[in-house]
């Protein structure tokens, strides 16, 4: 009987695939964003700040840098050193342009021929979470 369900979980897994219906998920490892503790941070409201209120903010930094690694490493890499699967974020502009970027892409994430290049995680992790990344990212030299 447990070889027929895992025959069958297979075919219902590869049928998703061929379909694209798990394209999405399955562009991220099919993991879910881990939530970031931003205690101790200034709470930010729900309108969206154009720039980062916390550039330079050494608790917004070491918050940053475990959101990051919880939520983006797997795909930008450690340190924010791609391997080449998504932008290096070391060499994002550190001031509004580059906020004004980062913003867009985060909050809404990108799609690109149909294919999910980044999902959206502006209303999953909020944006005290987001912008304590940016700082983070902000923190890391470009070497």
């Amino acid at each position: 009987m447990q070889k027929v369900i895992n025959r069958l979980l297979k075919t219902v897994y590869v049928v998703a695939l061929l379909t694209g219906s798990a394209g999405s998920a399955l562009s991220h490892g099919d993991v879910q964003p881990q939530p970031v503790d931003t205690t101790g941070l200034k709470e930010l409201g729900k309108e969206w700040i154009a720039t980062n209120p916390y550039r330079g903010d050494k608790l917004a930094i070491e918050i940053g840098s475990s959101g990051y690694n919880q939520n983006c490493a797997r795909c930008h890499g450690l340190e924010a050193k791609s391997g080449g699967l998504a932008p290096d974020l070391r060499f994002l502009e550190t001031d509004e342009e580059g906020d004004e970027w980062y913003v867009e892409r985060v909050r809404n994430g990108f799609i690109q021929n149909g294919v999910t290049k980044m999902p959206p995680f502006g209303d999953l992790l909020g944006q005290e979470a987001l912008w304590a990344i940016r700082s983070y990212i902000d923190s890391l030299p470009e070497d």
